[in-house]
């Protein structure tokens, strides 16, 4: 391959992670609004799973044997697909997907903060520091009474900011510890197990009975789980092994821009008030504090 195609196939995959990620919080808005968010998230992580390891086992990777592999496994399924994703599904029955998007966005904070612990932890640099401190600042814009301001909105608000707290966490703890299971395998497995516990959590709920298999609704679904779940994911793997960790950052802080327009364009989504100017800080302090971290990093694992 040649440099110039190859470039190009590295434009490319930038570009499926951009818009597939980026349109997640849309599709998700959307298939809340008739499927139940239990059965949702559920479905879509359990079929996605079982794509990847498929994959996986397709190029020779190997099933998990070690048993700390699966108890890593079963700890990063709830932490980032139970929590992670199951609470930003069951959250946007109420707030705006360009919110959402943003508020994940936080991960990048929590991420540096974490990784300041433990017997692997760096010091944080000033750079990083401020980025901390103004994106957090950013946040607090983000949870201002709005003009759709009521208390149910404002605790799903709360509920988002789990999400990149418990991603952020399990991040650090796969990092800090050496797999031997491919990622690959390892992230099917992850999926799987999430999406089989979601989706008991749904049934518990009694979501079955309340559940709406609309046009929409089962679109999203599939959106979700072949885009969103099974081709994006796959090509942030090959990214991985093809360009460096400060152009992987860039998603942290594209991701929740296109969230955003989509959000706008689509369901006509607008901030308000100071969750403008919330938006802006955080985006640049996703910026500042990604920029920091990877100057340090030699690796990055998803």
């Amino acid at each position: 391959m040649n440099d110039r195609s190859y470039k190009l196939k590295i434009l490319a995959a930038f570009a499926v992670v951009y818009v597939v990620w980026g349109s997640t919080y849309l599709a998700i808005r959307i298939g809340v609004h008739d499927m139940r968010p239990g059965l949702l998230a559920g479905i879509r992580f359990l079929i996605a799973g079982l794509v990847i390891i498929g994959l996986a086992a397709g190029i020779g990777q190997k099933l998990p044997r070690v048993r700390m592999d699966w108890f890593l496994i079963v700890l990063m399924a709830i932490l980032m697909i139970v929590i992670g994703n199951g609470v930003v599904t069951w959250a946007e029955q109420w707030v705006e997907s360009n919110q959402t998007a943003l508020l994940i966005a936080s991960s990048a904070f929590w991420t540096a903060w974490f990784g300041t612990f433990g017997p692997k932890g760096h010091k944080l640099s000033l750079r990083a520091k401020v980025g901390l401190v103004a994106g957090f600042a950013g946040v607090a814009l983000m949870l201002l009474p709005s003009g759709n301001y009521n208390a149910q909105y404002f605790w799903a608000q709360l509920a988002i900011l789990i999400s990149p707290i418990a991603w952020s966490a399990g991040t650090i703890i796969s990092r800090s510890h050496d797999l031997a299971t491919e990622p690959l395998m390892m992230a099917g497995w992850q999926m799987f197990i999430g999406g089989c516990v979601l989706t008991v959590i749904g049934v518990a709920a009694g979501e079955l009975q309340t559940v709406s298999m609309t046009r929409d609704g089962v679109g999203a679904l599939l959106y979700l789980t072949l885009f969103g779940s099974c081709l994006a994911y796959a090509t942030f793997i090959w990214l991985i092994r093809h360009t460096t960790p400060d152009k992987l950052a860039t998603i942290a802080y594209v991701n929740p821009a296109i969230a955003t327009i989509l959000g706008w364009w689509v369901l006509d989504e607008v901030l308000r008030g100071m969750q403008f100017f919330g938006m802006l800080i955080i985006i640049i302090s996703v910026f500042i504090v990604s920029g920091s971290a990877h100057k340090r990093s030699r690796g990055f694992r998803a």
